[in-house]
Order: C-alpha cells, then structure tokens, then sequence
C-alpha cells in the first residue's frame, strides 16, 4: 500500500498500464496561484461545445470574496498521450485580461450559482492534447427519471490526493439525496450523500448511462460546490450531515453560448 506521501516509483513501459476509461480523462487538478505563489487545489472537468473546450470549476475556487481568496492565474495539468499516462504539461491561463475576468460565473433568479466556465484558447493549447470532454448530450435533465437514492460518482482530487504517477484523479461514491429537479430550499443546486472533502470542489457528478455510448457513457448531473452542515450542530454530540451541495449543470449551456 502507498501513501499519498510516499508515490511509487513509476513502472517501465513494459508494465505501464494502457490508457484510462475516459470519465478519468474529463477531469483535471487545477492549482490556483496569485503570481507564483500557490494558494490552493481544486478540481476542474472539460466540456465542448461547437467546437470550443471549456474548463468548468466552482466559483469560488476563482474569487471568494468572504475568505479573501483572489489568484491571478490557474494551472491546469494535461494529459498529451492517451497510452502513456505520464506524460503531462502544466498549462497556466491568465484569470484577467485589462483587469477584467476572463471566466464567466453562474447567476439566476435565485442569485450567484456556484459555477465558472473558462474557454481555453484552441491555438495555445498542446497539439498532442489527450482529453475527453462532456458535451450538451451528456447533460441531464428531470425528465431522465433520475431517483432519490440514484447511484453517483464525483471524479476529482479530495485534499490533492491523485494518482501522482499518472496523474489520475479518484472517484467518490454518491446517492442524490434530494429531489433531482426540485432546486433545494430555491436555490439551484440538488443534495449528494457522500463523503467529500477540500480539493474536490469543481468535481463533475455523474450518473452511468450506457445509451450514451461507450466513449463516454456518462451523465453530467452536476458540480459538486462544497459540504453542507447546520449551523447549530452541536460540534461535540453531532456528526457532520455528510451532505453536499451540487449545482445543476445546465447551467453551463447559458455560460458556453
């Protein structure tokens, strides 16, 4: 067994496993900095739509007015080979442009979404890029049938844990724990059973479905934000709820038009 402080040595390209279920490929460590200095890790997944690549994050890991949190730039790290999963760039993009932010946020009725979309620049990105993306098909909707109980997955990096050899994220189990279409107490977001933890915020939650197709045969339900807990638990007595917080991800079809 290793820990995540002790990596294994990486294997020799006879025992190299080859390549990754694409859901894995959707989803990168993004690493938030203000100049160069780190501040904090997260989780980010890849959307396409008419042809433009996206990065969808929670917005709070680009601005939190209430913690003071404010990074001028991000790095994503990007698989360039789909066999040799070793193979990684570190791809940094600027948050502002003439003062101005590059990303949109989400915001409804309802007030702020806890969703940011990037649109990465075609041109500037590796020619050899090996990733997969969630496109409008794969996004779902509450004639889906999708239950209370429903089985889920979160793929991310929870307190930067990852597979530093292939630079894989993990995946948490989930249930929907609150009606899937109803926006929980109005605000646009749905409730997940799960166990979650820092660095998984921006984390896309899914559902399987095979009549997607084997490319990737996935639902995109959601961004996982944050835990939720009451502000009254008795800190001694009580455990946490283990509930979370996943925003809708149509969303992202108002912030990619």
């Amino acid at each position: 067994m290793h820990t995540a402080g002790s990596p294994p040595s990486a294997p020799s390209a006879a025992t190299a496993p080859v390549g990754a279920e694409p859901l894995l490929l959707t989803t990168t460590r993004l690493s938030t900095f203000q100049g160069q200095q780190l501040l904090t890790g997260a989780t980010g997944f890849f959307f396409r739509r008419d042809g433009r690549l996206f990065v969808v994050t929670s917005s709070h890991v680009l601005r939190d007015e209430v913690s003071g949190h404010h990074p001028d730039r991000i790095e994503l790290v990007l698989h360039v080979d789909r066999t040799n999963l070793t193979r990684v760039v570190n791809y940094s993009v600027l948050l502002y442009q003439s003062g101005q932010p590059v990303w949109r946020q989400g915001e409804d009725s309802a007030g702020p979404v806890d969703i940011a979309v990037l649109e990465l620049d075609a041109a500037n990105l590796p020619a050899d890029l090996a990733v997969s993306a969630f496109e409008p098909r794969h996004l779902a909707s509450a004639s889906d049938g999708v239950e209370v109980g429903q089985s889920l997955r979160v793929t991310g990096f929870p307190l930067g844990f990852f597979d530093t050899v292939h630079h894989l994220p993990v995946v948490r189990h989930a249930i929907v724990a609150s009606s899937f279409g109803v926006r929980f107490q109005g605000l646009g977001y749905f409730l997940t059973d799960g166990r979650m933890h820092r660095g998984s915020s921006g984390a896309p939650v899914v559902m399987r479905c095979d009549q997607l197709g084997a490319a990737l045969p996935w639902r995109l339900l959601g961004v996982h934000s944050s835990r939720m807990d009451m502000g009254n638990r008795d800190r001694v007595e009580d455990d946490m709820l283990g509930l979370n917080c996943a925003w809708y991800a149509d969303m992202l079809m108002t912030l990619t038009r």
